[in-house]
């Protein structure tokens, strides 16, 4: 077994005591710059990493924070995720990253067992719990950064990060008015989704502006897969043949319901016209390219992780963030 190298082990080899490498590695005063370079020298060289452990025992932060989501392998997530760690390996933290499989039930045990490691923070994306009990778990933890959820009230250790659902989806009914789809279908995410019912609710008013009737009959709820779209597709253009535009509550419900027109001999965009949201990797490399709304998923990670730390080391407050989405126009519509 290599056996780690120590404080002591640098502290023998420069020839000074351990206080004295620890005032090196972490910036303290009374050194100088000659004595601090050789002991940062020596710490290269030996290959130290300092002890988390230890360190936390003496802190009582353990330098690791909870990623929670609802699905790791949806692209939407797997971007936020990619920005968190980014921002977690500058700032030299680790992550716990747990998968809830859009299941509340899952999501409370993923946060039970965060809770009981005593991290230091938690990052919850799109949670599907309910109010009350969301309200719970924000109490538990010193610092919380909430992604595409909200509440009530404020709490000096949450931060949140909402994508402007309600604008984006209005965005996608005046470009489908634009082009002059008035028959526009909406298929949206889980029931439990509150990206989703906020996207219901702009859609709802995207159709109130142009003084088109709501109609129950064009609106779906599915999950939020290429498979899901496929189904939820397939019945709407059953019993409605008549949709000329249809709204997707993100791109892979998009691309399913792409693939199930043209299964069904329907033209996109000169037929259907679809519109996804996220602009994930996959929305310009299917054909026809896909109109989607854009949202910044690694620069959203970015900034949760970097809220996160402030609020861990008493240095930030609470605060709401709001991220415009921008509509990227190509093929499907």
């Amino acid at each position: 077994m290599i056996k780690r190298t120590t404080l002591a082990d640098i502290a023998k080899a420069a020839n000074v005591s351990m206080m004295t490498v620890s005032r090196a590695i972490n910036n303290k005063p009374g050194l100088s710059d000659e004595l601090r370079q050789h002991i940062l020298s020596l710490v290269e060289e030996m290959g130290y990493r300092p002890n988390t452990f230890a360190r936390g025992l003496a802190t009582s932060q353990t330098t690791t924070i909870g990623l929670v989501v609802p699905d790791n392998t949806n692209p939407f997530f797997a971007q936020i995720a990619r920005g968190v760690e980014d921002a977690a390996f500058e700032n030299l933290y680790n992550i716990f990253l747990v998968n809830t499989n859009e299941d509340a039930a899952r999501e409370t045990a993923a946060l039970e067992t965060l809770w009981q490691k005593g991290i230091d923070g938690v990052i919850l994306c799109s949670s599907r719990l309910s109010g009350q009990a969301l309200e719970y778990q924000v109490q538990r933890f010193p610092a919380i950064v909430l992604v595409n959820r909200e509440l009530k009230q404020s709490h000096a250790n949450l931060i949140t990060i909402n994508v402007n659902d309600h604008r984006s989806a209005q965005r996608v009914l005046q470009h489908f008015m634009g082009l002059d789809r008035r028959v526009v279908a909406y298929i949206g995410g889980p029931a439990n989704s509150f990206s989703n019912q906020r996207r219901l609710d702009g859609y709802k008013n995207g159709l109130r502006s142009a003084e088109i009737p709501y109609n129950p009959q064009l609106v779906m709820s599915t999950q939020p897969t290429t498979e899901g779209g496929r189904e939820a597709a397939a019945t709407l253009l059953r019993h409605r043949p008549d949709v000329n535009a249809i709204f997707a509550y993100n791109d892979l419900v998009a691309v399913g319901a792409m693939q199930m027109c043209q299964e069904l001999g329907k033209r996109v965009p000169e037929d259907v016209a679809i519109i996804g949201v996220d602009d994930i990797p996959l929305a310009t490399i299917i054909r026809p390219q896909l109109t989607t709304m854009h949202v910044p998923l690694t620069h959203i990670g970015r900034l949760a992780m970097r809220a996160l730390i402030d609020l861990i080391a008493g240095e930030g407050s609470s605060a709401a963030y709001q991220i415009e989405p921008e509509l990227f126009i190509r093929d499907s519509a």
